[in-house]
This record gives structure tokens, sequence and C-alpha cells, in this order.
């Protein structure tokens, strides 16, 4: 490592809080679950209670909906909900031309699946997705590839928690899709939105706040182009000073 590329004292010291502060914003935060929760909370409620799938479907992308809605109100971050609005309409279209109910899960359940093979293999191809997802809201973009072993050895760490703990959701789900009745196999898939998603960003946050604190490309960039700006300035007064000299 380069002078520049040593975590300070000060970023060591801060590191957790900073891993927090983007773990929140990459992840969308309690307001962020709640929103992936609750349109398939309200479906298998209202599929327990009277087996209308339309009714179902129709309420669950209505709320999904209505959560972008008080998104862009008040002025938030709208990719969490936009993201559920998308993954709410897969699922009504699927349910609705198989006539399924259990088919409204099933593009999350693939989606979940990929997910979790994406981990996997960018981590043994040495680019571990959770470093692509946080690279940018560190700041430290791909520096943690060449420049920060040890910040790359929690990325493949954390990529690696995330694609096991998604691969043992997979496991639980997929049979249960098959042999399940809907309503059963609805509220286990509830119950398993929050818990393996809590714990996978815990692991996360405890491997990268044991790691070297991410580097500020940014901050090196305009660290670069204010020294360029400078030199440039102090070669023009060295050439002015020797002309008037001349």
């Amino acid at each position: 490592m380069t002078s520049l590329d040593k975590p300070t004292a000060d970023q060591d010291a801060d590191s957790k809080a900073v891993t927090e502060a983007a773990l929140f914003e990459a992840f969308g935060g309690v307001r962020g679950m709640v929103e992936t929760v609750v349109p398939g909370l309200l479906f298998v409620t209202i599929f327990t209670i009277n087996k209308d799938l339309h009714m179902s479907a129709i309420a669950a992308l209505a709320v999904s909906l209505v959560l972008v809605v008080v998104r862009l109100v008040m002025k938030g971050t709208v990719k969490h909900a936009f993201s559920g609005v998308f993954g709410v309409a897969f699922g009504v279209v699927f349910a609705m031309m198989t006539g399924n109910a259990k088919d409204f899960y099933l593009p999350g359940m693939l989606y979940t699946l990929g997910l979790a093979v994406a981990y996997i293999v960018t981590t043994l191809c040495g680019v571990p997705l959770i470093g692509l997802i946080l690279g940018p809201v560190f700041k430290e973009n791909l520096s943690w590839r060449t420049r920060n072993p040890g910040r790359k050895k929690a990325y493949a760490k954390a990529s690696w928690a995330w694609g096991l703990i998604l691969l043992a959701k997979c496991a639980i789900l997929f049979p249960m899709y098959w042999w399940s009745d809907t309503t059963k196999f609805g509220w286990v898939l509830i119950a398993l939105k929050i818990p393996p998603f809590l714990l996978a960003v815990w692991l996360t946050w405890v491997f990268l706040a044991k790691a070297p604190a991410p580097i500020d490309v940014f901050a090196e960039m305009e660290a670069q182009e204010k020294a360029e700006k400078e030199a440039k300035a102090a070669g023009k007064e060295a050439g002015a000073r020797h002309r008037r000299e001349a």
C-alpha cells in the first residue's frame, strides 16, 4: 500500500458508523423491509380469508403503488419501493396466467435463487457481489480489489454469507412450493422474509466493521485535481516571473 492507500486512524475510528450508515442506505433500512413484506403479507392474509386470487393480487399491487406514491410525496429514495412494485407485478401476472395463487411468489423465489448464485459465482471469480454493491456507497468503488486486500476478504466473506443464507432459504421454499398448500406456503414465505435478511446484513456488518477502512477514491481524485491545478498555477507564475526577469 502507498500512503494514500493506508486508512487513517480517524477512518478506523469511524469505520463502524460508516458501515452501519452504508448498509442502511444500500438495503433500505426498516422502511425498505416494510415495503418488502407488506404486499405479500396482504396477499396471503386476504387469500387465507376468502381464497380469492384476483382480490388478493389486486390488493397487493395496489398497496405497492401506494408505497411508491408515499415515497414520492415524501421525496424519499424510491428504488426499493419501485423494485417492490415490479416484483409484485410479475407475481400478479404469473398467478393470473396460471390461476395458481402460489405463482404469485414464484418470481421472487426465482430472483432469490438467482441472487444466491450470483453472490457465490462472483465471489469465486474474485469480484464478490456485495463489494460491487457497497463500493460506490463507501466511495471506494473497486479500489478494494487491488489496493485494500483486507477489505476484499471481508467482502468475500459477506458475499459467501449472503449466498449461503439465500440458498438455505430456497431449500426451504422450493419444496414447499410443490407440496404445501397455498396458505401454509404463503405464511412460511412471509415468515422467512426478514430473519434471513437481517442475519445476512448483521454478518456483513461484522465482517466489514473488522476490515480496513474504505479508501475514498473520490477524495483522492479531488486532491489530485487540486494538486494539478496548483502545480499548473505555480508553473504559470514561474513562467511569468522568468519573462519579467528576462
